[in-house]
């Protein structure tokens, strides 16, 4: 009874079955990318002995999101999340086991590894936004924020566990058990959706009287997305600045391995504990969010975040003892989620159902799609002057965007 007061008064989204099966799914299945995830970067640091060759493999992987995002909002509007879902994991399960096979028998290169980081990239820039969107489906949008924040806390659980698994599993048997183990974690995932009750299922209107989908309907659909988040100020904000801090302040993927093996002198296990780090502010971070829930989004929450991270990334290009750089990670993953979460609630609340999917696109293309700029940048950057000045750079980059913001929001013009 006391378990069930907690749950209505502190995480009421857990009070709906189908999305406390869902999340714990997802929690399972990303604590395996995680570890995928590290491995693979490492994997290239170990192939190439280049951060920029690694900036390379981290923007392949989100191509796809700047070139079809706005079309997968248009495919998550027309067709049922669920189904979409079961297929992305199921071919991402499939990428994951196949590049485990080639690892484990020596086949593996480095232009392997690219057309591996396309493809998952081009599943995800649909199964990402699709993700978001099937949470109202399952909570409505009274619970919308507490669930929003809930998956943050999964998405950040899961950055704690995962690096630290896959620092073990590097230093004991090599990147082989990473991706194995991260293509049996989807299978947890798939069988929710499989179960979950058709009722989730969304089905949009059909704006052809023929059933079908022309071209000029989907360029008019994407069309009426982008004039839908243009007409709402806050918004447009919102989106700009997921854009511009995603992009400049959240390329820890690329900085941290960099920064962990030549600066800090640590192997695999040290990279991995670093990630942990900004995993365990994460998740501090996604708790607090959660907690707010009772109340609409707060636009002070996001800016505050934004405004956490950037000084701290100054700070972080700064630091030389390894136990300084962890705590200085676990507060920038904390004001991270701070932002990024707040951001992610007040996007969905301001969007009406017809739009929802599209406007996750465009989300998406911010948040994801600017992403291999992002990469390309801070590999280029750590390769010629290293990590510590990237993240120092990085900082101020940041502070003066949101000095400019202040500056337009006194006089009125923001």
């Amino acid at each position: 009874m006391r378990i069930k007061g907690l749950l209505q008064s502190g995480f009421p989204a857990f009070t709906h079955t189908t999305y406390r099966w869902y999340w714990w799914g997802q929690t399972l299945s990303q604590i395996g990318s995680w570890a995928q995830n590290v491995s693979l970067i490492w994997l290239v640091l170990q192939l190439t002995n280049s951060p920029f060759l690694m900036g390379v493999v981290s923007a392949l992987q989100n191509v796809p999101a700047m070139l079809l995002s706005l079309h997968a909002g248009v495919l998550i509007d027309r067709f049922p999340r669920r189904r979409i879902l079961l297929i992305t994991q199921s071919t991402l399960m499939l990428f994951s086991l196949v590049m485990a096979m080639l690892i484990g028998l020596g086949l593996v290169r480095y232009w392997m590894i690219l057309v591996f980081a396309m493809g998952v990239g081009i599943v995800n820039c649909i199964n990402n936004p699709a993700k978001q969107a099937i949470i109202i489906e399952l909570v409505g949008r009274e619970h919308l924020t507490n669930a929003i924040a809930l998956n943050s806390a999964s998405f950040n659980s899961a950055r704690l566990v995962g690096p630290a698994v896959a620092g073990v599993l590097l230093g004991l048997w090599g990147a082989t058990w990473c991706f194995f183990i991260n293509g049996l974690s989807f299978l947890g995932v798939i069988y929710i959706l499989y179960r979950l009750p058709q009722t989730s299922e969304y089905t949009p209107p059909v704006t052809n009287p023929r059933g079908t989908h022309s071209r000029t309907s989907i360029l008019k659909e994407m069309a009426e997305g982008m004039k839908f988040v243009r007409q709402n100020p806050l918004l447009l904000l919102v989106i700009i600045m997921v854009g511009v801090i995603s992009t400049i302040g959240i390329n820890f993927n690329i900085l941290v391995p960099a920064m962990a093996k030549y600066e800090l002198g640590e192997n695999a296990l040290g990279y991995g504990l670093l990630m942990s780090s900004l995993g365990v502010g994460a998740i501090v971070g996604a708790l607090f969010v959660a907690m707010q829930s009772y109340r609409e989004p707060d636009v002070r929450v996001m800016m505050g975040g934004a405004l956490g991270l950037s000084l701290l990334s100054v700070i972080a290009g700064t630091l030389s003892n390894y136990f300084a750089a962890a705590i200085v990670f676990g507060l920038m993953g904390c004001c991270m989620i701070c932002f990024s979460a707040t951001a992610n609630s007040l996007i969905q609340t301001q969007s009406s159902d017809n739009f929802r999917g599209r406007v996750m696109g465009v989300h998406s293309l911010m948040n994801n799609g600017l992403t291999p700029f992002g990469n390309l940048y801070a590999g280029f950057l750590a390769e010629l002057w290293g990590a510590k000045k990237t993240f120092l750079l990085s900082g101020l980059i940041m502070l003066l965007f949101l000095g400019v913001l202040a500056l337009r929001k006194k006089k009125g013009s923001l």
